[in-house]
């Protein structure tokens, strides 16, 4: 798998958010019919989330193909939403913003990142499992199953 050279990353800032809610959209809708609503970070307030959380953008010509967002927390960095726009996926962007995430773990000083997805999303949790993230726990959400998952970083 080769990554774009042209992929760059930067982190979000305000005026951002409206794009960042579209991307998350469109990367999101493949998911409606399988679970029969919309995903919640569809539903998402992104320029309160902009304003209240670190994103790393993936950025292609000018246009933002990706993001990730992420939370420190005390022992861990959560990873609270990641996607690649519909027409951006499969190129490793995804990977790439994952590792970003880990870049940031390290250098907080945590040596742990966390995670939850729909188990019915099985791409994701297929390329979470390929970066070495480990299923922690499952529980029943909205006629679903949650999906925990981390990975521990070496140090």
């Amino acid at each position: 798998m080769t990554i774009n050279p042209s992929i760059r990353l930067r982190p979000a800032e305000p005026a951002d958010a409206a794009a960042i809610r579209d991307i998350v959209r469109a990367a999101y809708a493949k998911w409606v019919p399988v679970i029969g609503r919309e995903p919640l970070p569809m539903r998402a307030d992104y320029a309160k989330a902009v304003a209240e959380h670190p994103f790393d953008l993936a950025v292609e010509d000018g246009a933002i193909v990706g993001m990730i967002e992420t939370m420190l927390a005390e022992d861990h960095l959560w990873i609270e939403n990641v996607c690649v726009a519909p027409q951006a996926q499969g190129r490793g962007i995804g990977r790439l913003l994952l590792e970003q995430a880990e870049r940031k773990a390290i250098e907080a000083g945590r040596r742990e990142l966390r995670l939850l997805t729909n188990g019915a999303f099985e791409a994701n949790v297929s390329l979470y499992k390929r970066c070495r993230y480990i299923v922690d726990r499952e529980e029943p959400f909205m006629n679903g199953v949650t999906v925990y998952m981390s990975k521990r970083l070496a140090g």
